[in-house]
């Protein structure tokens, strides 16, 4: 499902997209996709939103999206992941996965001032990948 046109072409922006608007939206029940941009106070709302992508991966593994890298390959997904751990902040984590290892993507979108403070379960940095759950 998962591949270059996928991230690069339309498909990734459209999902950014209607995360966008389905927020915005939520917050102006009156007003229409149609009529949204004539509004000052949806516009002013729309500038403050902040997307989050979160990357999934089949082997359990998580990353959070910072910006797709240009590279020169594109048999595989290469980006710069957002690090959950204070240490590596400090630097740049580029990762490589093959596109048929993405499982899922989401996108979340949320108004600057609305953003939990409990952010969604990053794995990417765990010391190795969790087995099955034992019964």
């Amino acid at each position: 499902m998962f591949d270059y046109d996928w991230f690069y072409g339309e498909h990734f922006a459209e999902q950014r997209d209607e995360a966008s608007w389905r927020c915005a939206l939520s917050h102006f029940p009156d007003l229409t996709r149609e009529d949204a941009h004539d509004n000052a106070e949806f516009n002013e709302f729309w500038d403050s939103i902040r997307l989050r992508t979160l990357i999934y991966l089949r082997d359990g593994f998580s990353y959070e999206l910072k910006g797709l890298a240009t590279v020169a390959s594109k048999s595989q997904l290469t980006f710069e992941c957002e690090p959950v751990d204070e240490h590596y902040k400090v630097g740049a984590f580029v990762i490589t996965v093959p596109f048929e290892d993405v499982s899922r993507i989401e996108v979340f979108a949320v108004q600057n001032t609305e953003m939990p403070d409990d952010a969604p379960a990053i794995t990417g940095f765990r010391t190795r990948a969790e087995g099955p759950p034992q019964s």
